[in-house]
């Protein structure tokens, strides 16, 4: 009996000691298997290229600009805004919505003949009374020298001929007025939510208030749909200088944007100052591959717009780099 209760109790001893040595076995297979995979893991890692950061190339930089917007005209976006919605005085900006109802309602080729009353105080484009202009040219030359005396003269004749008011029934205040209507009407049919036209050409109507107002976004919308719907409008503004033809005489007109050499693949540029204003502008220039981007500068001084809109040409070329 003893010797049974014997063999019971060592084999007994011989099957824990078996449980054990497989219970060891697996943690230590478990702990093996465990390891290799973090080692895998730490060697993927190990050779893995670490994500390079973005950098924001907008965050330090320090505009003189009250407001400032680039826009991306093929994604219709933002790529940076600073006080983008805010209505400020517009100051010559204005004859880029001038230039764009001469276009959409007056033939490039027809004839606009310049009137003493065209001729204003401010003007100094020394326009000749008597002389007849090609409309295109006119508006180019309007465009490129910011000449008031031009914009007057677009905006009364378009309104007399297109509707046949040229019968004495009308002054030419009626006619402008009629004309500065139709700027309103197209700012809002093209989303210029905050813009406010009170004269063809963006003239200080007081000391404290402006000839037109808008937003550097208005601003840059204006100028994205311009260089979708009507792309010669705006071709002229791309030089330093041109020389433009009237039955009368040879003009030579010299481009306000004094730094139009400086930004590279320019497509279009317009300035503006007053004494209400301080120095605005507006550039488009071509990224690369026809993507066109824009830059709104409101509010600045007169040299400091245009190192503003340098600063954050150099800064959306370093952004959309990135994208890439």
């Amino acid at each position: 009996m003893w010797n049974n209760l014997k063999n019971f109790f060592e084999m007994e001893m011989r099957t824990k000691y078996f449980v054990h040595v497989l219970f060891f076995l697996f943690v230590a297979s478990a702990i093996v298997f465990g390891l290799l995979i973090i080692g895998q893991k730490s060697l993927l890692n190990k050779n893995k290229t670490p994500a390079i950061a973005k950098i924001d190339p907008f965050q330090e930089i320090q505009l003189e600009a009250k407001s400032a917007v680039v826009w991306d005209v093929i994604n219709n976006r933002e790529l940076f805004t600073k006080e983008g919605d805010n209505s400020l005085p517009l100051a010559s900006l204005t004859k880029v919505m001038t230039a764009l109802v001469i276009s959409a309602k007056f033939p490039d080729s027809s004839n606009i003949q310049i009137l003493q009353e065209y001729l204003e105080p401010e003007g100094d484009s020394n326009l000749v009374v008597g002389d007849i202009w090609q409309a295109s040219d006119l508006r180019d030359f309007t465009l490129l020298t910011s000449s008031n005396d031009g914009a007057f003269a677009l905006a009364a004749v378009a309104e007399a001929k297109e509707n046949n008011l040229g019968n004495g029934l009308y002054t030419q205040e009626d006619l402008r007025n009629k004309f500065i209507e139709e700027m309103n009407d197209t700012a809002s049919e093209i989303g210029l939510s905050n813009s406010r036209f009170f004269n063809e050409h963006g003239l200080d109507r007081t000391v404290d208030r402006g000839g037109a107002y808008g937003s550097a976004k208005d601003m840059a919308m204006l100028f994205a749909y311009t260089l979708q719907n009507f792309p010669d409008m705006l071709e002229a503004t791309r030089y330093k200088k041109l020389e433009f033809k009237s039955a009368e005489k040879v003009y030579s007109a010299t481009n306000t944007n004094d730094f139009v050499d400086q930004i590279p693949n320019l497509i279009a540029s317009k300035t503006g100052y007053t004494d209400l204003a301080g120095g605005n502008l507006v550039i488009a220039y071509d990224a690369g591959l026809n993507r066109p981007i824009i830059i709104s500068v409101l509010g600045s001084s007169t040299e400091g717009r245009f190192t503003d809109a340098l600063k954050l040409s150099e800064a959306s070329l370093k952004y959309l780099q990135q994208e890439e």
